[in-house]
This record gives structure tokens, C-alpha cells and sequence, in this order.
């Protein structure tokens, strides 16, 4: 009898906003479903699904990742951060504090991972002028066309955390 190629199981241990996680079950789990289904973290939006509209930015190791393109089973081992493990307690991040003082989000679907994708940006150096902020947080598309106010929340943010 032959196995069935679409029953693989995976167990898998991964550091999900500083907390040490678990899980078994099937292969073809994305790092999305995985955190919204299974750990309850909403926070991490399932826009496109197909890896097109950034809404499901998040840092895996520290760099930016659209979670519905990765499977869990690649984040064994590593390092993931949320929006919901951005701010420090009761303390915004920068990102965080810098779109709201410049009003960058409008009905705030893409929100979450437009600030993902913006502290990526920062931490890759990629915010010397609005043309490469634009350019570089152009994988995250916002249906409200608020892109003046993510790039000068970005710029901000970028100012305060160098």
C-alpha cells in the first residue's frame, strides 16, 4: 500500500514573539495559518493569500516574510515576530507610535503588515529618501492608497531608530 503523498505530518519548535511554540500536524500548514488558526494570533492579516498584497508581513529571523508563502515547517527553529510582539509592554514600537502621529493607516486591513514590512525596511537601511522608503515597502499594497502618510511614518520611525 502505498503512503499518501498529501497525509505528511510535521512536528516543529519555533520562538513565536519570545515565547517557545510547538506543533504537529500537516506539512502543507503555511506560517499564516499556523499563527492565526492554531496560536490565536490574529494580528497577522490573510489578505491575498497568493503572496501579493504584503498584508501577512511578518520577521521570521529577523527579516521580512510574507507568512502565506511560507510554510511552517521552513520556520523550524526560528525566530518569529508579529504585530502583536512589536511594542514593548504597554510601549508602542516606533513604527508603531510614527503611523499613528501621521495618520497611516485608513480602514487598517494592511496595517499590521505595512508596520512588519516598515521595521524591516529600517533595519535593512532602506529608508535614505521618500523614492526608496516607496520603493522598498512597495511589496505591501494599501487599498486606501495611504502611501504618503506610510512613507513619512516610515521616514520617521527611521530618524528615531538610527
Amino acid at each position: 500500500m502505498e503512503s499518501d503523498p498529501f497525509s505528511a505530518q510535521v512536528t516543529i519548535s519555533l520562538s513565536v514573539n519570545g515565547n517557545e511554540e510547538h506543533f504537529h500536524g500537516d506539512a502543507r500548514t503555511t506560517v499564516l495559518d499556523l499563527l492565526r488558526e492554531v496560536f490565536g494570533l490574529t494580528g497577522t492579516k490573510k489578505g491575498c493569500n497568493r503572496g501579493e498584497c504584503g498584508a501577512c508581513t511578518l520577521l521570521v529571523d529577523g527579516a521580512r516574510v510574507n507568512a502565506c508563502m511560507m510554510l511552517a515547517a521552513s520556520a523550524d527553529g526560528r525566530v518569529v515576530t508579529t504585530i502583536e510582539g512589536l511594542a514593548t509592554g504597554d510601549e508602542l514600537h516606533p513604527v508603531q507610535r510614527a503611523f499613528i502621529d501621521h495618520d497611516a493607516f485608513q480602514c487598517g486591513f494592511c496595517t499590521a503588515g505595512q508596520i512588519m514590512s516598515a521595521v524591516g525596511c529600517i533595519r535593512e537601511g532602506r529608508t535614505t529618501s521618500d523614492e526608496e522608503i516607496r520603493e522598498w515597502m512597495s511589496g505591501n499594497i494599501c487599498r486606501c492608497s495611504a502611501y504618503p502618510q506610510i512613507a513619512a511614518a516610515v521616514a520617521a520611525a527611521a530618524k528615531e531608530t538610527v
